[in-house]
């Protein structure tokens, strides 16, 4: 029995742990974009449009946001006149996208800030150490990820039963 309490709080330190540094993530995003006049969905959608390849509706499917959303941000962008957009010339139903000059030094603002974070956090640790957290991270978001596959494929047929048989009620 005493193993077993061992084996449980290491795996709630672990826990703890690991939201501590969620949560850091999460803090230093949110400071990274605000150095930029920014919030974080916009620097989100800032950084895909950098990459040349932004669709709004995949951009939308890929983060799990509705396309209404999506569209509220590049308005916002597009108000700050830090994105521009003009029809694309191989068709004319599709839109491009593009940063301006103000979009290229937001983004330029937000490189530099992480850059100088990772030269003052990272680049000290040990590369094994380091080596091994990468694939300990890696190993564990795909354990994060097949349980939430797993987990909607087993919800699934619930939601599809409870839908056939319509509303119960408790008399």
């Amino acid at each position: 029995m005493a193993a077993k309490d061992k084996s449980d709080a290491r795996l709630r330190s672990a826990l703890a742990a690991l939201q501590r540094l969620a949560d850091a993530f999460a803090h230093r995003r949110a400071q990274l974009a605000s150095s930029a006049g920014l919030s974080e969905a916009q620097w989100r959608v800032l950084e895909q449009i950098a990459a040349d390849d932004f669709m709004p509706s995949l951009f939308a499917r890929r983060r799990a946001r509705s396309p209404a959303a999506v569209s509220k941000v590049i308005r916002q962008l597009l108000d700050q006149k830090l994105i521009a957009v003009s029809i694309a010339e191989s068709d004319a139903r599709q839109r491009r996208y593009a940063l301006t000059a103000a979009g290229r030094a937001a983004m330029d603002t937000v490189r530099g800030d992480r850059e100088r974070a990772l030269a003052r956090i990272w680049a000290d640790f040990d590369p094994v150490r380091l080596g091994r957290f990468a694939e300990f991270a890696t190993e564990l978001a795909e354990r994060m990820e097949s349980h939430a596959r797993d987990e909607a494929k087993r919800r699934t047929p619930e939601k599809q039963k409870a839908r056939r048989s319509g509303p119960t009620s408790k008399t």
